[in-house]
């Protein structure tokens, strides 16, 4: 459904958009003149209280805390939100507007869009002049470069993406900067600063999605002489127009203006309130009770109100027309490890692809409503290359214990198995670990649930295959949306197996499939987008012929919004508010 192609100096992405809920909008004007539109789901539709009124505190709140705020570490979507909108610029990022608009990328850091070869391999950008970091300090290429460089460390600086490692290297096994030999720390040969205004990136083949991996955090400027390795996360120089003022981890970070951010050289971000507060660790109930209440603005989980919550706002008018139910473009899945026995045998995994409920799930998480559509594949609807494949018969969302016994007879064990669910100890997982847990038992096999904190969970818990071998994690509980909307920045970092990691690994069931290998690198290459969709849908079956993960939502999420709220939107980049956007009354 969403293809990209380069074009009049932008990328834009082909979008069939689909219906999010029931409810329409309607026309409204603010006090700042500007129409907007109102009601249940407006936000999914256009502007909600469209406002350019600077001023007041923005109130964020949050469950758990960020897996990091460093932008080489970061991978959950809401703290790239966040990173975005308040504290971290790129070369290019995506505009901040609702509906096909924001998945455009545009210039930011970059005066414009690159200079491309003939041939898609080299890349050549001009920074914009006027922009600094938060002490007043000119970013250069330098320090774009050294952001990237940074990625490279993975033995300190491990969690993010490694998109860059696998395009950039080029067998160069470039250490990273704190071990590099150059004495300016800026070694990686594919990328190039022959002057302070130009950067330029040598790709060893061409990659139609390589733009999008320079809007990635991972890919913005960090200054060298404020670099403090693993702890860079605890206070990141500002690049964008807020700074940290505070970070109480696990508790509270305060963001306030940053005086040295030029808006004439940002097209891209609002900046309306002088403060944003986000709150951390509230319980996810008092959470939903806080909004409600208006004692709170948005929670930046952006998974949903829980359970209970919900009839309480689609139940009542004046509530309902706060809230939105977006689709998120994620799916909610778990993982079948590989190489925890007795999972290395594909018709165990196959007994629990046949004996999960996926029905009981989906409510756990909210119902078809407010929670998602039951999911089939490891593709979701609003990626290029996604279809209908359904090969263990899932789509009614009804397990099916016949199949689940005889594949559990082929695997040498007729009457079940003990294994041990890995789940995160908040939001709605841990309910939908438990649904699991329930429909396995109907089968015999008694999984017992590990909940871990969140912050720590894909890093380091599921995240470090010597840990899922310790502690014998056959199932893994986890979400996953595109890091750019393309099924390459879905799919390749889930199932690619030369890139299993020993800490924040993604390829959690270790999958390491020579063919599905070959095929990624088929359709990276494969220049016209429908193409190389054929190429991930063939991928796409080939994982799900594995029974390797079990898909079992396209994820939705009921979200509300405090009245008070201005330019609200979703962000189809994100598929939750735009965060950069957001300002108070």
């Amino acid at each position: 459904m969403r293809t990209g192609a380069l074009v009049a100096g932008s990328v834009t992405i082909a979008l069939a958009l689909s219906a999010c809920g029931g409810g329409g909008s309607t026309p409204k004007t603010n006090e700042s003149g500007g129409s907007g539109v109102s009601g249940f789901n407006a936000a999914t539709k256009g502007i909600v209280n469209p406002s350019t009124k600077k001023g007041g505190t923005l109130k964020l709140v949050n469950n758990a805390d960020a897996d990091s705020y460093d932008p080489a570490r970061a991978y959950y979507a809401y703290v790239w939100n966040l990173m975005k909108g308040y504290y971290v610029r790129t070369l290019l990022t995506n505009e901040s507007k609702p509906g096909e608009d924001g998945l455009k990328l545009v210039p930011d850091l970059a005066q414009a869009m690159p200079e491309v070869s003939a041939d898609g391999k080299t890349y050549t950008f001009k920074l914009k002049s006027g922009v600094k970091f938060e002490d007043g300090s000119p970013i250069t290429s330098k320090d774009i470069k050294y952001g990237i460089e940074r990625v490279f460390a993975q033995d300190v600086l491990s969690g993010g993406p490694t998109y860059l490692i696998d395009v950039l290297d080029q067998g160069q096994k470039y250490p990273g900067p704190y071990k590099d030999t150059d004495p300016n720390k800026l070694g990686l040969k594919s990328v190039e600063t022959p002057d302070d205004n130009t950067i330029v990136f040598k790709l060893a083949d061409p990659l139609s999605d390589f733009l999008y991996l320079l809007a990635t955090p991972s890919a913005s400027p960090i200054p060298q002489a404020k670099d403090t390795g693993d702890k860079y996360g605890e206070k990141p120089i500002s690049t964008g127009p807020y700074k940290f003022q505070s970070y109480d981890q696990g508790k509270k970070v305060v963001w306030v203006r940053n005086d040295q951010w030029d808006p004439k050289t940002d097209t891209v971000r609002a900046a309306l309130p002088d403060e944003v507060d986000l709150t951390i660790g509230t319980a996810v109930e008092e959470i939903d009770n806080q909004l409600l209440s208006g004692e709170v603005d948005i929670d930046t989980a952006q998974t949903g109100v829980q359970q209970g919550s919900q009839p309480k706002i689609l139940l009542d008018p004046e509530k309902k027309k706060n809230a939105d139910t977006p689709n998120t473009g994620f799916i909610r899945y778990f993982s079948i490890s590989t190489k925890v026995a007795p999972f290395d045998n594909i018709h165990c995994r196959k007994a629990v692809q046949y004996a999960t409920d996926k029905i009981t799930m989906q409510t756990a998480r909210g119902g078809a409503d407010a929670g998602g559509d039951i999911a089939t594949n490891m593709l979701p609807p609003n990626i290029a290359g996604h279809d209908e494949y359904d090969p263990y018969n899932t789509k009614s969302g009804k397990p099916q214990i016949d199949k689940a016994k005889e594949e559990l007879a082929a695997c040498g064990k007729p009457n079940g198995f003990d294994t041990v669910i890995a789940t995160r100890s908040s939001g709605k997982e841990p309910k939908t670990a438990e649904a699991l847990q329930a429909a396995l038992k109907n089968v015999g096999i008694n999984a017992r649930l590990d909940p871990t904190e969140p912050s720590l969970y894909f890093r380091s818990t599921i995240g470090a295959p010597s840990n899922v071998a310790a502690k014998g994690y056959g199932l893994m509980m986890a979400g996953w949306g595109a890091d750019f909307p393309t099924a390459y920045g879905f799919l390749s970092v889930l199932v690619d197996g030369r890139n299993i990691l020993p800490s924040g690994n993604n390829n959690y069931a270790e999958l390491n499939d020579p063919e599905i290998n070959s095929l990624i690198d088929q359709a990276k290459a494969e220049k016209d987008p429908a193409k190389a969709a054929g190429i991930w849908t063939t991928i796409n079956h080939k994982v799900m012929d594995a029974a390797v993960m079990v898909p079992f939502v396209y994820d939705k999420a009921l979200n509300y919004r405090n009245p008070r709220v201005t330019n609200v939107f979703v962000t189809e980049y994100y598929g939750m508010y735009d965060f950069g956007s957001l300002g108070v009354q």
